[in-house]
């Protein structure tokens, strides 16, 4: 997504048919002269049936719109439909007895933002939880990389990352931080139930007040020589291991 005289930009095929799958608003589509294959003919048919505007332009006016590689494809959107913590919660125990939660503290690459929201929703994960400053923006890039994961997940941006903490605890999530300054490995962290996990940025980890209020602290077990993980990369073996003792309970498909 990108900025442009105060209006905001979607762009690329993928990211753009999944918005409109996940029922986003748009003002305006616009669409590249002569388009034809058939992800083209699929986002077709979504813009009819949902009444968006669309309108054929020339590639130039595409490529004077945005600078990325938008692929023939551009949306006019407001912005990111964030929700309250409350929200995801309750919506999330709604479809599963064992939410699963991310909690982004300090990572403000946008391409592990989108990594890790496209490794959660594969989990079945149920929202991301990002602090209002100090996180990745939700741009183009993002979007990207997140493979539309972005568009489907619920995004909560909350002033203060202890207060989402706490209220997860209240709600009954059990909180797992993942981090190397911890005793046992995430192969012991109980993840069956409603859990959140928090990952911190590569630089400094989870910040101190935040990793106090955790219920459990897990590392990764490493063996080779470089002693840490890329945060998308260390996200993606967590919550997998989340859905391998969830499988192994019986507790997901």
């Amino acid at each position: 997504m990108e900025e442009n005289t105060k209006r905001q930009y979607l762009y690329g095929m993928h990211p753009v048919l999944e918005a409109v799958r996940a029922g986003k608003k748009f003002d305006k589509v616009l669409l590249r002269q002569g388009l034809e294959n058939p992800q083209f003919r699929e986002l077709m048919e979504l813009l009819q049936k949902n009444g968006i505007p669309y309108q054929f332009v020339p590639v130039e006016k595409l490529n004077h719109t945005v600078r990325g590689a938008h692929q023939g494809v551009i949306a006019c959107i407001a912005s990111i439909d964030y929700i309250s913590i409350e929200e995801m919660v309750d919506t999330a125990l709604a479809v599963t007895p064992s939410p699963l939660i991310a909690i982004l503290d300090g990572v403000s690459d946008v391409r592990n933002l989108g990594a890790i929201s496209r490794t959660l929703e594969c989990a079945g994960g149920n929202g991301i939880i990002v602090p209002a400053k100090g996180g990745a923006a939700i741009n183009a890039d993002a979007i990207k990389s997140s493979a539309g994961a972005l568009m489907r997940i619920g995004i909560s941006k909350v002033p203060n990352l202890r207060y989402a903490v706490y209220y997860l605890k209240q709600s009954g999530f059990s909180i797992v931080a993942a981090t190397e300054k911890a005793d046992g490995s995430i192969y012991d962290a109980d993840m069956t139930g409603p859990c959140a996990v928090i990952m911190g940025s590569e630089g400094r980890g989870i910040s101190q007040s935040v990793l106090s209020l955790a219920d459990v602290r897990a590392s990764i077990p490493m063996s080779g020589e470089i002693s840490s993980l890329n945060v998308s990369a260390a996200a993606a073996v967590v919550l997998f291991e989340a859905v391998r003792q969830r499988q192994a309970k019986g507790n997901v498909k």
